[in-house]
This record gives C-alpha cells, sequence and structure tokens, in this order.
C-alpha cells in the first residue's frame, strides 16, 4: 500500500513541480530576452544570437528555480488532494504525519540530484559558452573593470593581463617575478598567450624580458616561452562567470589558489557552500508544503495557498543572496553564512508542523 501511495503523491509532485519550473522557466527567459534587446542590432549581435543565448542560460535558470518550483508543486500538489479529500483518506489509512514526512522525502532526493546534476554538470558549462557565445558574436574581449587590465597573484609573480578573450587566450600579459626577500627579478612582456593542457603550461608569443642583475639590467627577445603556472583558463573563467553558476571543482581549485596567494577568498567560499547546500533546499521545500496541505479546512482554497507558496519562495531565493552578501561584507563564516537561509526555513516548517499536529 505505501508503494502505491509513494508512486501516486510522486507522480502528482513531479508533474506540478514540471508544470511550475516549466512557467517560471518562460516568464524568466522573457525577461533575459527583454533584457538582451537593449544589445540587439549593435557590433553584430543580432536578434537570433540573442535567442541563443537566452536559450543557453536556461540551465542556469533551472538550477536558480528548481528548489521554489518544488516549493509550489508540492504545495500545489497537496492542496489539491487535500481539496478532494484525498490527504484525509490517506491518514485514515494510518498515514501518520511523520510517515507522510518520510514519505514525501524521499520524493525529494529526486529534486536534490536534479538540482546538484544541473548546479555541477549541465548550468556551468552553458553559462561559459553562453558568455563565450556572447562574446564572439558581440567580437568583446574579456578583461577587468581595472584600466590596466586583470591583476592576478601568482606564488612569487604578480601578472597582469591586458585583454583575455572568449577562447580564454591571453593578449597583453606581463609578469613581475620577486624573490623570497620581494627583490624584482624580472619582467617579462608577452604578446599573447595560450594554454597547452598537455604541458599544464601556458606558451607566451612575442617575449620581451628584462632580467634584473644586481646593478645591470639584461634585455632578452624570445620568439616564444613556456610559462608554468597555477594560473590556468578555469582560473580566468571567473570573469565569464559568476561564482553562483560555477561548478563545485573549479570552485574549490579557485578557492585553494586564492588561498595559496594569500588572498580573500571569503565570496568563492561562500558560493563554495551554497553549491554544497543548496540542492537540498529542495527537502526543506517540500517539508515546508506539508502543514498547508494538512490544513485544508481552516486556510483558504489552492489559489491562496499557492500564492503563499510563491511569496514563501520569492522570500527563500532573496534571503539565500541576502545571506551571502552579508557574509562577504561581515566576513562570517562561510557555511554558516550558507546553511542559515535553509535552516530558518527548515525551523519555520518544523515549526507549522508542530502547531498543525497540536491543533
Amino acid at each position: 500500500m505505501m508503494r502505491v501511495l509513494t508512486r501516486y503523491l510522486a507522480r502528482e509532485i513531479v508533474s506540478s513541480t514540471i508544470m511550475v519550473l516549466v512557467a517560471f522557466l518562460g516568464l524568466f527567459a522573457f525577461f533575459d530576452f527583454i533584457n538582451e534587446l537593449d544589445s540587439v542590432g549593435k557590433d553584430g549581435y543580432e536578434l537570433p544570437h540573442a535567442l541563443l543565448y537566452v536559450a543557453m542560460i536556461l540551465p542556469g535558470r533551472v538550477y536558480e528555480l528548481l528548489p521554489v518550483a518544488v516549493l509550489i508543486g508540492t504545495l500545489y500538489a497537496l492542496t489539491t488532494l487535500a481539496r478532494h479529500s484525498e490527504i484525509t483518506v490517506m491518514r485514515a489509512a494510518g498515514l501518520s504525519t511523520l510517515k507522510m514526512l518520510w514519505t514525501l522525502s524521499g520524493i525529494g532526493v529526486i529534486f536534490v540530484v536534479a538540482t546538484f546534476v544541473f548546479g555541477e554538470y549541465i548550468a556551468p558549462p552553458a553559462e561559459r559558452a553562453a558568455q563565450q557565445w556572447r562574446l564572439t558574436a558581440t567580437k568583446s574581449t574579456v578583461s577587468s573593470q581595472l584600466r590596466s587590465g586583470l591583476w592576478v597573484k601568482d606564488g612569487p609573480r604578480f601578472v597582469n593581463v591586458q585583454t583575455v578573450q572568449p577562447d580564454r587566450s591571453m593578449e597583453k600579459v606581463r609578469i613581475y617575478e620577486f624573490d623570497d626577500r620581494h627583490a624584482l627579478l624580472s619582467v617579462s612582456d608577452a604578446a599573447s598567450g595560450r594554454y597547452q593542457a598537455g604541458q599544464k603550461a601556458w606558451r607566451l608569443s612575442g617575449v620581451r624580458q628584462t632580467r634584473f642583475l644586481g646593478d645591470r639590467t639584461e634585455v632578452v627577445e624570445l620568439p616564444e616561452l613556456e610559462w608554468h603556472s597555477d594560473l590556468t583558463p578555469e582560473v580566468l573563467s571567473v570573469l565569464m562567470v559568476v561564482p553562483e553558476r560555477m561548478s563545485v571543482t573549479t570552485l574549490f581549485a579557485y578557492v585553494s589558489h586564492l588561498r595559496e596567494n594569500q588572498q580573500n577568498a571569503d565570496r568563492y567560499e561562500i558560493a563554495l557552500w551554497k553549491k554544497l547546500v543548496y540542492p537540498f533546499a529542495a527537502l526543506v521545500m517540500i517539508a515546508l508544503a506539508l502543514p498547508f496541505a494538512l490544513t485544508h479546512e481552516r486556510m483558504g482554497g489552492v489559489s491562496v495557498k499557492v500564492f503563499l507558496g510563491v511569496m514563501l519562495g520569492v522570500g527563500f531565493h532573496l534571503l539565500n543572496g541576502l545571506f551571502s552578501n552579508l557574509g562577504v561584507i561581515n566576513s562570517w563564516n562561510p557555511a554558516l553564512a550558507a546553511l542559515t537561509p535553509s535552516l530558518l526555513f527548515l525551523i519555520a516548517a518544523a515549526g507549522m508542523l508542530v502547531w498543525v499536529e497540536r491543533r
């Protein structure tokens, strides 16, 4: 009997969640397209380019919206069942609140896995491809907001890159190398640099190297130079993709790079913890939806509860962003900043379930 109920609930919840997710994706895709219209007609960026760009960032939207869609979809499915007295029949058949919560948690694992897969394997490469496509279509390059270009610390070296192309090759590279006593050893200027994955090194072209040898200097010009560095295209990809859209492996590698170079990694550490925690938000959303279904006699119709679900989902989304920003500003513990929104909603769900049971 429990298997039949589980399959029935899973079918209702999954179908409702997919319906809500598709509606949200259509809405967000429309807004993204409207936002892209400002760039259409400039620098060769045409309407088909904008449409393809919007389509390519949709996996990232799926990752962001899935927990909210789970909340609204579960709320709609359970409230509809309650309206038809099916929840009452299930409870009369021996399905207690605790058993129902356990059953719903099992269904929620499907959404946890789906959120993790989209966040780790689908959205990050799609986001990178979308940004590269947009840069190629507009014939643009990636550069930092500083006029002097991008600055990166790489062990005893400081690297200045004027331009990063969409294929993540570098142009106008300058490398300052220091010794253990922070004395300048050399300055190398290269016209361009391309990463050689097999050698795990950059091949710099058109190199002019100035070496400081005590009381004299030496200038050497080289057609090519192999430069071994911890700076990889994955590190440079942070210029094109916001931390929240990166994969766990990329974030972990970049956090390690920043720590090794004694740089502030708070924003990326919080993003890393969020990536680890966020998939489990689907379980919290399902737990939050259950009390609404159990109060069908005292709380309005389906539309009222769906509206409340939308408000709660928006609140969760905003709270997630708020605690991320507060964590960076106030240097909070990254795990605490990432966990707090989900913990607050979990406590709210537990409190509502206790209240419903006592009533």
